[in-house]
């Protein structure tokens, strides 16, 4: 929720001086809201401000600080200087994590599908709160292109091979996560974590996507 939402709020800590709950249901929305750009928005654990303009958002992180250090921390501070913002809201990260899992999260809307089961391989970011759950991406706005085609190729390439995913709880399967940085020269790193020596398999991945993107200037694997 953001200041302005009119709620319904089932508490879990009711304390003295500060509570913590759960919306139970949404009456009213603060007119500060905006559309979020992103489709996994509220689902992903890769963004969670997107509700907001994003001028308030630095408004309101701004005061999460300001509360953690004087109103619970009880620190004296100076006047707190305003956040100097970003000059983009979308590509703007230079590194980036992505991970490959054998169980897909199912939103509310999936759950009864027949046709989207939880168990399939997946691309993308965990869900929130869930450690072995992962939310597959068709597209994320963190970093630029190729992050994108990099992950959706590795995750097609993987499916058409039959290289297990990543079971977490399990500690099987072969592909496991990829990392991806992309720096302001141009330059591109991508590191691909494996779980498994396979040689076959891994001279298979490289050679494959060095093919299919000639422009990686660091091309990694890790067996992990």
């Amino acid at each position: 929720v953001v200041p302005g939402d009119l709620v319904d709020v089932r508490l879990l800590k009711n304390k003295k001086d500060w509570a913590e709950g759960m919306v139970l249901q949404i009456h009213e929305y603060s007119t500060e809201r905006v559309t979020p750009f992103c489709t996994h928005f509220g689902v992903c654990g890769g963004c969670q401000w997107q509700m907001l303009p994003y001028g308030k958002q630095l408004q309101y992180k701004s005061k999460q600080v300001s509360d953690v250090l004087q109103r619970i921390g009880k620190v004296a501070l100076p006047p707190i200087e305003p956040i100097l913002g970003g000059a983009e809201t979308r590509h703007y990260r230079n590194k980036i994590e992505y991970t490959f899992g054998n169980k897909r999260f199912l939103t509310k809307a999936e759950i009864g599908d027949e046709s989207i089961s939880s168990q399939s391989d997946v691309a993308g970011f965990h869900a929130k709160g869930f450690f072995d759950k992962v939310v597959d991406i068709d597209q994320c706005f963190l970093q630029g292109e190729p992050t994108n085609a990099l992950r959706l190729f590795i995750k097609h390439l993987a499916k058409l091979k039959g290289w297990p995913f990543y079971d977490i709880r399990n500690h099987t399967g072969f592909l496991r996560t990829m990392q991806v940085r992309l720096c302001t020269t141009g330059e591109l790193m991508v590191n691909i974590v494996v779980a498994e020596d396979d040689q076959q398999k891994i001279n298979q991945l490289m050679d494959a996507v060095l093919t299919e993107f000639p422009a990686i200037t660091t091309l990694l694997y890790t067996v992990n």
